[in-house]
């Protein structure tokens, strides 16, 4: 009887955070176990990519983040994807692939990298682009939009450059 009152005793909050705690410990499990079983996943299907990878030449018509059922893919395409993903919006590239104008999806990474109305040698596994060098010149992203108080603070930086250079121009004629 004396080992159960101590444990009574104890506050009923305290109790309350120990339940806590240990759920969030075995979500935190859970999760992990699961993120490993997904990357295995993810590396098992990017090995076989780069297995049946092929290189073209594209001229890039048009690119876009449009969702899967909009984007004019075959329909086998659409019929394999999981429902889960067919509102998605993934970023879609429309070529001309030889003779005929095609669209592919990219890879989230090298979408910016890709000119439009420009020819480009890409890496092409099916009907999902690896891959992009530029042929006549090199490939750069375009630079991250700034926001206004970055904007702002750019500005004020290279005026107080300018006022800096005056004032030290000035002692030089003196």
């Amino acid at each position: 009887m004396n080992m159960i009152l101590p444990f009574m005793a104890v506050n009923t909050g305290i109790i309350i955070m120990i339940v806590v705690i240990v759920l969030l410990l075995a979500a935190t499990i859970a999760l992990a176990i699961w993120g490993k079983k997904l990357q295995k996943q993810q590396d098992e299907s990017r090995q076989q990519l780069e297995a049946a990878k092929q290189s073209v030449k594209l001229l890039v018509i048009d690119k876009k983040r449009m969702k899967l059922k909009d984007a004019g893919l075959p329909q086998a395409v659409l019929d394999q994807t999981p429902k889960r993903f067919r509102n998605q919006k993934l970023p879609i590239v429309k070529a001309k692939v030889g003779p005929q104008i095609t669209s592919l999806i990219c890879d989230e990474n090298i979408f910016d990298l890709i000119p439009v109305k420009k020819e480009v040698r890409a890496s092409v596994s099916g009907l999902y682009i690896l891959e992009v060098k530029g042929i006549r010149s090199s490939l750069e992203a375009k630079g991250k939009k700034l926001t206004f108080r970055e904007k702002i603070s750019a500005k004020a930086k290279s005026l107080s450059g300018q006022i800096a250079s005056k004032s030290s121009d000035d002692k030089g004629k003196k």
